[in-house]
């Protein structure tokens, strides 16, 4: 989904610059709620660990490939404003070094790709956590479901970006069915790595895990002291 140069026109790109910049901004003062002694490092691996995985590409249809966006997974490790830190450092290499994703529509990859994601993963596993029983094994399947769901929305909203700013005359309909349609697919791939790689953690140290600490809180009120007669 990296969108290179020219695919938007000059304001729409630089509408999403300043949006950008902005949720970065925001992120950079409400990420010091989230990061501590465990949160810290984990925030370099989980950006080191999404930029490697980006680099690998699997098969969807008809020639096309897909590979994981990462956004949701950020957010139930670490915290969904760190989640933006890491996701934007990563697109900002990838761009820079890498040419993967054009430098005016930096802003605009960072949006969808990156606030997008994280936005929307982390609001679905926080509802799915509502409404699911307060249980450590509940935690990978919700991070994998958020994450199949907050793929399809960054494409639907790479369309509507384009409905606006749009430097080619390609109907919205068609676009919004082959955004979606392919997404929805790649959206499969990145709920199941987002529901193993989530898992293997939870399963070692779920106190690593940002989107377990509420759980874990729970589980520690409910433990009752031992009487010895």
């Amino acid at each position: 989904m990296h969108v290179p140069d020219g695919f938007l026109d000059a304001p729409t790109s630089m509408a999403t610059g300043a949006a950008a910049v902005a949720c970065v901004g925001i992120s950079l003062v409400k990420a010091r709620r989230e990061l501590d002694d465990k949160t810290a490092p984990m925030a370099g691996l989980v950006a080191a660990f999404i930029f490697a995985v980006q680099m690998l590409n699997f098969p969807v249809a008809s020639g096309t490939s897909g590979h994981l966006l990462g956004g949701a997974l950020a957010a139930v490790l670490v915290g969904p404003w760190t989640a933006v830190l890491c996701m934007s450092t990563v697109f900002i290499v990838q761009c820079l070094l890498f040419a993967d994703g054009g430098i005016t529509a930096l802003g605009t990859n960072i949006m969808l790709m990156g606030v997008t994601t994280v936005a929307v993963g982390w609001l679905v596993f926080r509802a799915l956590q509502l409404a699911l029983p307060k249980r450590l094994s509940v935690v990978p399947a919700a991070a994998g479901l958020a994450a199949f769901v907050s793929v399809p929305v960054a494409a639907l909203a790479f369309v509507l970006l384009y409905a606006v700013g749009g430097t080619a005359d390609i109907p919205i309909d068609s676009l919004a069915t082959a955004m979606v349609g392919v997404h929805l697919l790649i959206g499969v791939g990145e709920g199941v790595i987002t529901f193993l790689a989530v898992g293997a953690i939870v399963a070692v140290r779920p106190d690593l895990v940002y989107g377990a600490r509420r759980v874990l809180a729970r589980r520690e009120l409910e433990i009752k002291p031992r009487v010895v007669a």
